[in-house]
């Protein structure tokens, strides 16, 4: 059975699903009802679930460790993630943004040349994203440093960026599953915008 937790942690509702320590789904938003919604939109049909209103240990270290990622800390709990319940292509694409350091961006395009197919596909799986912000689609934006989409809204995307920013200024390339994978600073971003 999946578990679904939410929680009030200064001022944003963060969420988290669950089963047996994986992560199946998880969400932030400026309510309850959104963060709820995106969690539930998330699940497997096939898997009972319930909603539970106070946090177990689990979830309680899971939903700090998303509003850690919310304030743009840099924090790696290694948690486990469910993805093998989803397409071979999302995954690929879903673990190849997670490599996308804080303080950098990477564009859609130059996600596709890592994994294969194109940057309307990667950002059709960014836009389909189960795992917000543990998998930070915020860090894909367009080639021109453009913001491009975001599900929680450009401005928080925007607001997310900027509690990302760590002065550097050069961009570098990461080998990602056998592919290269360049990634740019933030601040590209942060001064195309200003």
């Amino acid at each position: 059975m999946i578990e679904i937790y939410t929680q009030n942690i200064g001022g944003v509702w963060f969420g988290v699903a669950y089963a047996q320590e994986q992560i199946v789904a998880s969400s932030f938003g400026e309510s309850q009802q959104l963060t709820l919604s995106n969690i539930l939109g998330n699940i497997p049909f096939n898997v009972p679930f319930q909603v539970f209103h106070e946090p177990s240990a689990f979830a309680k270290t899971i939903l700090a460790y998303l509003k850690s990622i919310y304030d743009g800390q840099n924090v790696n709990a290694g948690f486990s993630l469910a993805l093998t319940r989803l397409p071979i292509y999302t995954q690929k694409v879903l673990k190849t943004a997670v490599e996308i350091p804080l303080g950098y961006v990477a564009s859609y395009g130059s996600i596709a040349k890592a994994v294969g197919g194109g940057p309307r596909a990667v950002g059709n799986v960014m836009a389909a994203n189960p795992f917000a912000p543990i998998v930070p689609c915020h860090r894909v934006v367009k080639s021109d440093f453009t913001l491009g989409g975001y599900g929680g809204g450009l401005k928080v995307k925007l607001e997310l960026l900027g509690r990302e920013k760590r002065g550097f200024s050069a961009s570098k390339e990461l080998e990602v599953n056998g592919h290269q994978l360049q990634v740019f600073p933030v601040e590209y971003v942060l001064k195309n915008l200003a």
